[in-house]
């Protein structure tokens, strides 16, 4: 009889995956049934029969909710909003006019809640093979003290990038304002205080906007999930897998915590731009052999 190496569960004899915690059977392929070279097309093939009715098992499991499926209903909802508006207008009821600036910025949020609604349904129908193990390599979930210590290191990163855009553009916009004061003969004190009000609304983006995301981030569900063209970390949803983008570098990191360093790039209408992600991990995870998996996808 053998037993769930998770929760100490009997196994039914042929089980993939144990019943009751969703933990999965990993197969005793002893050298002698299949050589070293072959054990990965075996443990492959194994998992790629496995029936549908035990995903949907496991899936029960699985209390994560996908976080992008609020924002695809929402986008739906806009625009049937704004085409009920577009209908009326075309109908032309007396009782019921509109103008036809009104009609004009409908269509245009008509169609941005389309583009919207399919661009995060792509991006839900991803994550949601994360949640559902079909694209999963890794996932583990961070204790308190590894969120807090990750949600920190967010938080300084981005004061330190507000502080620097805050007083680069408060510099640009002394100067400016300044040469506006010099040569202007009357409303000097009216132009002063436009700039100490831009120097305030720029003050509350540059220092108030990193305590809220600390909030924020601090109440997520500290979930980690890693695929090899995308990942869920801590609430959040990063994709590289769209045209001109790819992964640029991954490794073990050790500093500011223990995890994973990776770096993304992706094209714009404009330039290519990188970003940087900084995954903690548990320390019992095969951080090698993911890395490793994360190249040979890549």
């Amino acid at each position: 009889m053998k037993y769930c190496t998770n929760c100490g569960e009997k196994l039914k004899e042929g089980a993939k995956f144990c019943t009751k915690c969703g933990e999965k059977v990993v197969a005793e392929i002893s050298e002698k049934e299949a050589p070293k070279s072959n054990t990965k097309k075996l443990v492959s093939s194994q998992i790629s029969t496995i029936k549908k009715s035990e995903i949907d098992k496991i899936n029960r499991k699985i209390t994560l909710q996908n976080n992008q499926t609020s924002i695809v209903k929402k986008s739906w909802y806009a625009a049937g909003f704004f085409l009920l508006i577009i209908i009326v207008a075309i109908m032309d009821f007396d009782s019921l006019p509109i103008h036809p600036a009104i009609v004009l910025l409908s269509v245009f949020f008509f169609i941005s809640s389309l583009v919207i609604g399919f661009m995060f349904r792509s991006r839900e129908e991803k994550l949601q093979s994360l949640i559902s193990g079909e694209s999963l390599l890794a996932g583990w979930t961070l204790n308190e003290t590894q969120k807090k210590a990750y949600v920190n290191y967010l938080f300084d990163n981005e004061k330190s990038k507000n502080i620097a855009i805050f007083f680069s553009i408060a510099l640009i916009a002394a100067v400016v304002f300044g040469i506006f004061i010099l040569v202007i003969d009357e409303g000097k004190f009216a132009m002063f205080m436009v700039y100490i009000g831009l120097l305030v609304f720029l003050s509350f983006f540059a220092f108030g906007m990193p305590r809220y995301y600390k909030y924020q981030n601090s109440k997520n569900d500290g979930n980690i999930l890693i695929g090899a063209k995308f990942a869920y970390i801590n609430g959040y949803f990063h994709n590289w897998d769209f045209v001109l983008s790819g992964l640029s570098k991954v490794k073990i990191i050790d500093e500011p915590f223990y995890g994973i360093g990776l770096v993304y790039y992706y094209t714009d209408r404009t330039f290519r731009h990188s970003e940087a992600l900084y995954i903690p991990a548990n320390e019992g995870e095969n951080l090698e052999g993911l890395v490793a998996v994360l190249k040979e996808k890549n």
